[in-house]
């Protein structure tokens, strides 16, 4: 499971941020996106909290929608003046400042030149991506007042001990305790984002009889992402268990997982046993391969090594090419039998020689 890597200045933002909601000096805009949206939500709260004095919210604190919202509705919002507070805060959700007709991001442009001081206006990029655009002059004039008045905070998946230490605490504050290995187990089957963890980790902490987390808890009671059941079939693929595989295959079926999202994260999956095989073959070792993938040594990368290591590079080889053909055939062709596809991509993957 690769895990995007945070680039010097995303997580320097982030890390501004949190400086300056700890000082207690948030700045005037922000731009808040990416797909941790637990992180997202409590920067949210405690900027908020930094901002807003209890009870003081419903004149201080707005929250308005960016579908139909005008430039000079955002401006009026934010010139009214704080009640029993320094400062207003106005979050403006999925408002895509780069998309919007040639006069109002004229307007937008301005108004970040001059947003007042007692405001804090945030725009939150929920459910729709953050891309600037600077090809017309009204968006190359509105990315430079971005750029010179709004500070962008992208929130990313935490990685390695970040993550694996934010869930021992998680575990703990509802009174259990969790190892590293059973941590990153955790992250196996339910993925790397704090969003999805939260709920999957209340859970499991209720349906734990003693204090330790064990993985029969996490399977017991956690949903595995696709991800994680992918990875199950394509190590049962590898290990010529074709009955096993077609179980795991069935079941994301009967999940209604499109047949087309299976064979695009099975030959994902297939391709980095074959990397890793390439790896060990080479010579080039576990590093070279972790570092193409972006992944941290631990669960994920030990299990993918594991499957490269009972099997060939040129079943790898044929294995990806499976896929890729199918997934060429579901994308152009009607009325084919998907699932049927699929379960025969198995058997033949599963009786080839390894």
């Amino acid at each position: 499971m690769a895990y995007a890597k945070k680039t010097p200045k995303s997580s320097a933002a982030y890390q501004k941020l949190r400086n300056d909601i700890k000082a207690g000096t948030p700045g005037s805009a922000y731009i808040f996106y990416g797909e941790e949206s637990y992180l997202r939500q409590r920067a949210l709260e405690d900027l908020q909290k930094t901002l807003i004095p209890p009870g003081a919210e419903t004149f201080n604190f707005h929250k308005l929608e960016g579908q139909g919202l005008t430039a000079d509705a955002l401006a009026e919002t934010a010139e009214a003046m704080p009640m029993m507070a320094e400062r207003t805060m106005i979050v403006v959700t999925d408002y895509d400042l780069f998309k919007l007709n040639q006069d109002i991001q004229e307007k937008i442009t301005a108004f970040l030149e001059d947003v007042p001081s007692y405001c804090c206006v945030v725009f939150v990029y929920d459910t729709i991506a953050y891309k600037p655009v600077k090809t017309t002059k009204a968006q190359k004039a509105l990315a430079k007042a971005v750029e010179a008045h709004v500070e962008a905070v992208e929130f990313l998946p935490a990685q390695g001990n970040r993550l694996t230490e934010w869930i021992a605490a998680h575990f703990a504050a509802l009174g259990k305790s969790i190892d590293g290995p059973t941590a990153e187990y955790l992250v196996f089957v339910c993925g790397g984002l704090m969003t999805g963890l939260a709920p999957e980790i209340d859970k499991i902490a209720s349906y734990t009889k003693g204090n330790v987390v064990t993985k029969k808890d996490i399977d017991a009671i956690a949903d595995p992402v696709l991800s994680a059941e992918v990875f199950r079939l394509s190590d049962a693929v590898v290990q010529g268990k074709y009955d096993r595989a077609a179980a795991i295959l069935a079941d994301l079926l009967k999940m209604q997982t499109e047949p087309i999202m299976i064979v695009a994260a099975l030959g994902s999956q297939l391709r980095r046993i074959w990397t890793a095989r390439l790896a060990l073959d080479s010579g080039r070792g576990k590093s070279w391969a972790l570092d193409l993938w972006g992944m941290k040594p631990g669960y994920v990368s030990n299990m993918i090594f594991s499957a490269a290591q009972r099997t060939s590079a040129e079943w790898c080889a044929n294995a990806v090419k499976r896929c890729q053909v199918l997934d060429r055939r579901f994308k152009s062709q009607r009325g084919a039998d998907p699932a049927g596809e699929l379960k025969l991509l198995l058997a033949e993957l599963g009786a080839g020689k390894r």
